[in-house]
């Protein structure tokens, strides 16, 4: 379940990602999915992909801090 709290521990990270850069959040009851774009993260250069990455696995600690179940996630790709 996607708690206050947690919703304030991802909203406390807003601006540390790279610009142009989202991530959605996934509440499944007993889980939480965090789900990135991959059109959005492949066109980011490299530096910014770091920055992503780094942001990404922030965003999956503060969660995890406040009790959540984690699932790190990416739309798109080959088809």
């Amino acid at each position: 379940m996607y708690t206050d709290d947690m919703k304030r521990a991802f909203h406390s990270l807003d601006g540390t990602g790279p610009k142009g850069f989202t991530l959605q959040i996934i509440d499944h009851n007993h889980f939480l999915t965090v789900k990135a774009s991959e059109k959005q993260f492949m066109s980011l250069l490299d530096e910014d992909k770091r920055y992503a990455v780094e942001y990404m696995v922030k965003v999956k600690k503060a969660l995890e801090d406040n009790g959540a179940i984690v699932l790190l996630v990416r739309e798109g790709g080959a088809e």
